[in-house]
């Protein structure tokens, strides 16, 4: 694998530029146009990503032959308006409801699936939550603020079915991975009281490699298909609504993540801390892009105990 390069000295978000320097035109912060394209793919420095990905199939697989679960579950009209739920395993609670931990996928808004993640649950059902990962619409059938939109009507679903599956509408908390980071940093920033639900309704997220700045974004190769408007770059940005952020962020990134995957999470830190809003950050050395998502799904790993902690409970 390939060792990736120091990241920009600048941890500033906003600080576009077009520079000419001795590495040529700057594109953004420290970065030539090639340099940037490079930054935001993240097979450019993973040689395993293909063997990573087809574990997720294997392990989802194997996840839902062991545990009980409700697959493919309608939360709306649409094809892909579907929602898998694994209940928290009898026993592991002594409450009358678990808390209910919602996780969305990654794949760069356009490939993979909610059946891609499943692998993911037993950390959380073994330890007393229901895991809950909806499915939904991909690029380009979807541009990102519809899919945006079909996830808060998911998780609308969610906090008014929680019961049916044994869990607390109350305690619902919310992560991804990657693209899936991304839409959980906005959907932590939605002002959920416009959509007639209780401004609290997500208790915590974790965001995991992610993206929380689309203006950089834009700016590299995919906005080849990233198609976005100047004011949806702006709402598709969680770093400029910190002032909709009401539960505690815990972000994670390994040291071996591209360069803009390990500055997006320190600016997105660095400025929730200036705004007092509850964050931290976990590093994990030598992990790359794909391997972060296999990280909470360790016994004892840091991840995992943080992860925990967020739904208050421990392994």
């Amino acid at each position: 694998m390939t060792a990736p390069n120091t990241p920009p000295n600048s941890s500033n978000a906003s600080n576009l530029s077009t520079t000419a320097g001795s590495g040529g035109i700057k594109v953004y912060l420290d970065y030539t146009q090639a340099e940037l394209d490079r930054a935001y793919d993240q097979r450019a420095w993973v040689s395993n990503a293909d063997e990573i990905i087809r574990w997720y199939a294997d392990e989802s697989a194997a996840a839902r032959a062991e545990l009980k679960h409700r697959f493919d579950v309608l939360y709306g009209p649409g094809d892909s308006d579907t929602i898998d739920i694994f209940p928290a395993a009898s026993g592991t609670t002594g409450a009358a409801l678990s808390p209910v931990h919602v996780h969305l996928h990654g794949g760069s808004w356009r490939f993979l699936s909610k059946n891609d993640v499943s692998f993911v649950a037993p950390t959380f059902v073994n330890s007393g939550a229901a895991f809950v990962s909806p499915n939904f619409s991909l690029i380009p059938r979807a541009r990102i603020p519809d899919i945006v939109a079909q996830l808060r009507r998911a998780l609308a679903w969610v906090y008014a079915n929680a019961a049916s599956f044994g869990g607390d509408r109350d305690k619902i908390h919310l992560s991804g991975h990657s693209s899936g980071a991304h839409l959980a940093g906005v959907l932590l920033t939605t002002d959920w009281k416009s959509m007639g639900l209780p401004e609290n309704l997500l208790k915590s997220g974790l965001l995991m490699s992610g993206m929380y700045d689309m203006r950089p974004v834009m700016l590299s190769a995919r906005s080849d298909y990233v198609k976005l408007s100047p004011a949806e770059v702006l709402d598709m940005s969680a770093i400029l609504h910190l002032d909709h952020i009401n539960a505690p962020i815990l972000l994670a990134y390994g040291t071996a993540e591209t360069p803009e995957f390990q500055r997006q999470p320190r600016a997105f830190e660095a400025a929730l801390r200036a705004a007092g809003k509850s964050v931290e950050t976990i590093v994990v050395e030598g992990v790359n892009h794909f391997e972060m998502l296999r990280e909470p799904c360790k016994p004892g790993s840091p991840l995992a105990r943080a992860a925990l902690a967020l739904c208050g409970l421990k392994l």
